[in-house]
Formats: C-alpha cells, sequence, structure tokens
C-alpha cells in the first residue's frame, strides 16, 4: 500500500529548502526514533530508496537458547543407527 506525499520546497533568501515529510502511519510502522540519520540513494529517476543506519531489531526472529556444557558432548559416544532400528514409514532403500 502507498502513502501519496507531496514535495514541499521552501524558498530561503540564499537557498532552498526541499521537504518530503513521512505520514504518521508509516513512520509507526518503520519505528523510526527522532534524530535518527538515515542515507538517501537516488536508484534511477522513479526511485528513492531509504536506508537506514541503525535499525531496530527483528520482534518476531527467533534465537537459539546458550548451548549448555553437557549438550556439546551429547550424541559424540552415540553408534550409527541401524536398518533394524529405522522408522517403519521410512523408505525402503533398494540393491
Amino acid at each position: 500500500m502507498g502513502f501519496p506525499t507531496k514535495v514541499q520546497l521552501i524558498h530561503r533568501q540564499a537557498s532552498q529548502q526541499w521537504y518530503i515529510n513521512f505520514p504518521s502511519a508509516l513512520a509507526q510502522a518503520m519505528e523510526f526514533s527522532r534524530g535518527e540519520t538515515v542515507e538517501w540513494f537516488v536508484e534511477d529517476k522513479s526511485l528513492l530508496a531509504l536506508r537506514r543506519l541503525h535499525p531496530p531489531g527483528p520482534v518476531l526472529k527467533k534465537t537459539l537458547p546458550a548451548s549448555s556444557p553437557a549438550s556439546r558432548t551429547s550424541g559424540r559416544n552415540a553408534s550409527p543407527p541401524s536398518a533394524s532400528s529405522a522408522s517403519p514409514n521410512a523408505p525402503k532403500l533398494s540393491r
């Protein structure tokens, strides 16, 4: 979904200043913070890209629990699975 936004131009005595404001819904969805620094990149004359220097971390990213000392050696001395211990639903290998 797009957010139509007008480009504004402010004429000053010695310069011009261009403004593009973010709609509040977009800024909140992106979790922007006041004073955050961003970089603009011109991909081509129809696409302007914004890159955040320090984006917030993902909300749904799963993190693995820290490994315990005992878990580092678990399975080290286990014997390889035998044909008799294979799952009954596992496909049979042809010879």
